[in-house]
């Protein structure tokens, strides 16, 4: 509650200078509060453009090296790894997600041996890469089924553990996954393998530029409306982040992020959980989009971010995050 009145009162003149507004900011934004997602691609010395994603690539795993150095040397925490793989390789049950030279898994004991322990490794869990109809789990009558596609996440969880994977991230939205994940991986001994739950994952329009990414948008002729959340919802998330705490998850996710601010709020207010955003696909290519026609300035990219913050978010996946220097103002 603000107490006096105008004109002893000014709220403006903590504004007037640089330096007085840095003293009163509220919310900062460093490189510790963002996560760089890395799209990987089979063969030698390519870094392949994305149409719908501007300067954003996929990379070989030759040239894997020089992107996350970048990545260390700013000093940003973590990466998280999205493989796009050749259709030959994918098929209904999403078996290359559990062989163990698959992209991710190469990626990862790479990543691992060269830079130690100097960035963290986050692994999605989900089939949606690997599966030849685009979705995240087992496809029967056109329903992704539940408890047989848990028993697939489960090895898929094993394998990206054993591979040197730090952050285990299931992004598919199936029930009770998290609590079988954990059991599993506490009962393989991997106890320090810490779980983020895509507890909350709306079914988005936001998301297209990333199946273009990873290779699944072709291949998805239906929507996954039937396990992922309804964006009209509020309190059903709630339940989610819940359940979820409760079958061991470390950290939360929200995706998409700008348009699930108040999602945020709700569940750091509650839960006094680590609660990660997703500044997902969509957003990006229309902020930068928007940027690159002169639209908006730049420094909405800023702006952006630190909503996240603000709302309450820990950390950040952002496609922007290779882009430090030119993000802080």
């Amino acid at each position: 509650m603000i107490t006096g009145k105008f004109p002893s009162l000014r709220l403006r003149r903590t504004r007037k200078y640089v330096w007085s507004r840095k003293l009163v900011q509220e919310n900062n934004l460093s490189a510790n509060d963002l996560i760089y997602p890395i799209f990987l691609i089979e063969g030698k010395n390519k870094k392949q453009t994305i149409k719908s994603m501007p300067n954003i690539y996929r990379y070989t795993l030759d040239k894997l090296g020089e992107v996350v150095n970048n990545v260390v040397k700013n000093n940003i925490p973590m990466v998280a790894l999205f493989p796009s793989i050749p259709n030959a390789k994918k098929d209904k049950y999403g078996s290359e997600a559990l062989n163990e030279d698959n992209l991710v898994c190469r990626a990862t004991q790479y990543i691992k041996k060269r830079f130690k322990n100097n960035v963290g490794i986050m692994c999605d869990v989900a089939l949606d890469p690997y599966t030849s109809h685009g979705h995240d789990g087992l496809l029967k009558n056109n329903y992704v089924i539940n408890d047989e596609t848990n028993e697939i996440l489960i090895n898929q969880s094993l394998l990206q553990a054993e591979m040197g994977c730090d952050v285990l991230a299931p992004s598919d939205m199936m029930d009770g996954r998290i609590g079988k994940i954990r059991k599993a991986l506490d009962k393989n001994k991997f106890h320090d393998i810490q779980l983020l739950s895509y507890a909350i994952k709306y079914a988005s329009s936001f998301y297209g530029p990333f199946r273009d990414a990873v290779g699944s948008k072709k291949s998805l002729k239906s929507d996954k409306k039937n396990y992922q959340m309804d964006y009209s919802n509020k309190n059903e998330s709630l339940r989610e982040v819940a359940l979820d705490i409760k079958e061991g998850a470390d950290m939360v996710m929200v995706k998409p992020g700008m348009p699930y601010l108040d999602i945020i709020k709700s569940i750091k207010e509650k839960f006094r959980i680590p609660v990660f955003a997703y500044q997902v696909s969509g957003e990006y290519s229309l902020l930068s989009n928007a940027i690159n026609k002169k639209i908006i300035d730049k420094n909405a990219i800023y702006e952006s971010l630190i909503a996240f913050k603000r709302a309450g978010a820990n950390a950040i996946v952002t496609y922007y995050a290779d882009r430090l220097d030119k993000i802080l103002i």
